[in-house]
């Protein structure tokens, strides 16, 4: 069991993205997955405040939720992105714009729910870190904030941050199609300073999910279209990963989405690698219901996927350029 802010949240927790994103669910019909995450033991919830528009993001859908269900509040630890200029594709990590996304989130939530967590979107090369750091720090002091994230920083970052305020956990892309974090600067860090890492988008952005069988399986105006992973030039080859880890999930009686969470999980804490969260997100209680109930893998499961990633490499980067933070 995960810990963060001394509270047990579960595994895995629950990503919000999706919820607010153009074209996707109701808000009803969102507070309803949110719901059924919380039932399925998911306390972890992480979104942004630029996770939809400014007039409907994460933060209002957690407003929402909360109004709904007050007594929910202090189960859920809740962790926020914010400082980042989504428009210009940037991060603003100074001391006015992380100001300005602190109050912005606090005013939004309107106190219906706490900010356990805020982190800085990506790492800002332009402002120093003690100024990014500290300025989160003055309102853990003032009792606003619970703590501070990091999110696609590597273990030298980590190291200088920790340094100046306590980090209460790490956000960095890990999947069966991204494995970087294995034998990382940033897993050295966080093991040895006990941060557990929040492994994002652990099913591949729905690739490792089953839910994109070919490149016309990607909705129209998605940005997948623009992610390189997904390239029709790549796309095929990519995906025989997919088939040869369904072959395992079907030996299991499971389904690929579970055998690719439960290999995140199956080495969290072992060999290395700190404490690892899974952060799926969905926008149905079918698919949350079926993301937390991973699958349980042993020695010889763990020796097989091993060998189909040295057998299989991913073709394409993570992200287009200028999006992606540093090299964990």
């Amino acid at each position: 069991m995960v810990q963060i802010l001394n509270q047990e949240v579960g595994n895995p927790g629950f990503g919000l993205m999706s919820l607010t994103k153009p074209g996707g669910p109701t808000t009803e019909q969102a507070i309803e997955v949110m719901r059924t995450a919380l039932q399925n033991g998911a306390k972890f919830w992480n979104g942004g405040e630029f996770y939809g528009t400014p007039d409907y993001n994460s933060l209002h859908l957690v407003n929402k939720y909360f109004t709904k269900y007050p007594e929910d509040a202090d189960k859920v630890v809740l962790s926020i992105k914010g400082a980042y200029v989504f428009q210009e594709i940037r991060p603003d990590n100074s001391e006015a714009n992380i100001t300005r996304s602190i109050e912005e989130a606090l005013k939004v939530l309107d106190g219906k729910k706490s900010l356990d967590i805020f982190e800085c979107a990506r790492p800002d090369p332009k402002v120093p870190l003690e100024e990014t750091i500290g300025t989160i720090a003055k309102y853990i002091k003032a009792g606003k904030v619970g703590g501070i994230g990091l999110s696609e920083v590597s273990g030298e970052t980590i190291r200088r941050a920790h340094a100046i305020h306590p980090i209460a956990a790490v956000e960095l892309e890990f999947s069966l199609f991204t494995t970087t974090l294995i034998g990382s600067s940033a897993a050295k860090a966080c093991t040895e300073l006990d941060i557990p890492i929040i492994a994002y988008s652990p099913l591949g952005r729905g690739f490792l999910s089953g839910q994109f069988k070919s490149v016309k399986d990607i909705p129209e105006g998605s940005f997948l279209a623009h992610m390189p992973r997904y390239h029709p030039d790549v796309f095929d080859e990519n995906l025989k990963l997919v088939h040869e880890v369904e072959k395992i999930a079907t030996n299991k009686g499971v389904t690929v989405g579970q055998a690719a969470l439960g290999w995140v999980l199956a080495l969290s804490g072992k060999n290395g690698m700190p404490q690892l969260l899974a952060l799926p997100g969905t926008t149905t209680t079918s698919r949350v219901i079926e993301n937390q109930h991973p699958a349980t893998l042993d020695d010889n499961d763990l020796a097989a996927i091993a060998d189909i990633l040295k057998k299989f490499e991913i073709k394409g980067a993570r992200y287009m350029p200028g999006v992606a933070g540093e090299e964990p």
